[in-house]
């Protein structure tokens, strides 16, 4: 009723010492940019909290698209390839 498994081959190891430096997928300017866009989008949602006016342009027009384009800047730090050196 029960099957014997086999045990694996074994497989050599070989320790091999890369003097390359690691390449990062986001450099500096990337966490930059995307500290910018999350600044960008909380002033957004601050000027969208505004004053008690509902129907105020600041809110309805200004806010929205200051919103809009943090997460524009935060889509492009993402997207953004780092400069090889």
């Amino acid at each position: 009723m029960a099957q014997q498994v086999k045990p694996a081959a074994s497989v050599k190891t070989t320790k091999t010492t890369s003097t390359e430096p690691v390449q990062f997928i986001f450099d500096k300017s990337n966490y930059r940019l995307l500290i910018i866009s999350v600044a960008v989008v909380a002033f957004g949602f601050i000027l969208m909290a505004g004053t008690t006016d509902i129907y105020s342009t600041t809110k309805i027009v200004i806010a929205p698209i200051v919103v809009l384009a943090g997460f524009a800047l935060g889509f492009f730090a993402i997207l953004k390839k780092p400069a090889v050196k």
